[in-house]
């Protein structure tokens, strides 16, 4: 197996269990002897001092798993989950991507009177010019969001679901990546994922500090999770589906030669603050786009498929957009 591309997926088996499989994106897709989540596996890995390639390469392959099969039946689930959904942490930064800031600065520039730079286009200049420091030293930080915890979390193929009280629903093509805590509270970089960080693109119109309420939305996430490191360059589509009509159809590019921040500068910021660094904790953390439907006047319904795929990924993300049902929130007094 070709240890620079290897995914690590899980997959629900016929009887509900789950399986996790190593794949090199290319041959036959093999299920990893004696673990049953990706989770578990990074965690031995961890405790053995291994890389998560060493620590498959010990376990052992089984049977091989047959991926396109577990697409078309439902079966892909996402590639890591926490026992306690409460323990993955779910945020993300934005303006790092070349090109981001433009439709953010659109929106925010007719609430504000004055020619001056927008926050937005202030913030992603900031970000040009000390988002990649030399090795060794800190650059200037990012926007940061959170989105929630792991109960936010979508597979390919499951809807991702607007609350009643959205003002729009609208995908954001982008990676992301996965990090598990180590018991001495080291981040580990488990590998990176397709994503959709999904969020309400009208709501932040409306009021840029509403961007907070924006962001608490599902977000979906690929199935392969890749180990090691990504090219410099990556290309992809995004699209938008609307019964048989692809209503929206755009590249998106990612990989630090298209960032205004490197990799390394945005974790730092991240795990620099000691509450994101809690034993056994899982952390996704979405690296932001420059690829909106919303940015050429797409108004999504609900039934809208969202298809994002890019390589060196070889499977898609696929979600349908749903409109949850309103629900009343009850206040007692204790």
């Amino acid at each position: 197996m070709t240890k620079s591309m290897l995914r690590v997926l899980q997959v629900v088996d016929g009887a509900g269990a789950s399986i996790v499989v190593a794949w090199d994106g290319e041959g036959a897709a093999r299920a990893v002897k004696g673990v049953s989540s990706t989770y578990d596996l990074a965690m031995q890995a961890i405790a053995a001092g291994q890389t998560l390639a060493e620590r498959i390469d010990a376990a052992g392959l089984g049977d091989s798993i047959d991926l396109e099969k577990a697409a078309a039946e439902g079966r892909l689930a996402l590639p890591i989950t926490h026992p306690d959904p409460a323990h993955f942490v779910v945020a993300g930064t934005g303006l790092t991507h070349l090109g981001s800031a433009d439709g953010r600065d659109k929106m925010h520039k007719a609430a504000q009177a004055a020619e001056k730079p927008t926050d937005s286009m202030r913030m992603f200049l900031m970000g040009v010019e000390g988002g990649k420091p030399k090795p060794g030293e800190v650059g200037v930080q990012p926007e940061w969001f959170y989105k929630g915890n792991g109960s936010q979390l979508r597979a390919t193929g499951s809807d991702l679901v607007s609350p009643a009280f959205a003002l729009d629903g609208g995908e954001e093509p982008e990676l992301a990546a996965i990090y598990l805590i180590g018991p001495d509270g080291t981040p580990f970089r488990v590998g990176f994922c397709l994503a959709n960080e999904f969020s309400d693109h009208v709501t932040e119109k409306g009021n840029y500090l509403w961007l907070a309420h924006s962001k608490l939305r599902q977000a979906a996430l690929g199935a392969e999770l890749i180990v090691g490191d990504l090219p410099q360059h990556v290309e992809g589509t995004s699209r938008v589906r609307r019964g048989d009509k692809v209503i929206f159809e755009k590249p998106f590019l990612s990989g630090e030669a298209n960032m205004s921040h490197t990799i390394a500068n945005l974790e730092h910021h991240n795990f620099k603050y000691d509450v994101f660094r809690q034993p056994g904790d899982l952390h996704v953390h979405f690296f932001g786009t420059a690829t909106l439907s919303f940015s050429d006047d797409v108004k999504t319904e609900a039934g809208d498929v969202f298809e994002i795929s890019a390589a060196p990924f070889k499977l898609p993300l696929v979600n349908r957009l749903a409109i949850a049902a309103a629900e009343p929130v009850t206040i007692k007094k204790l």
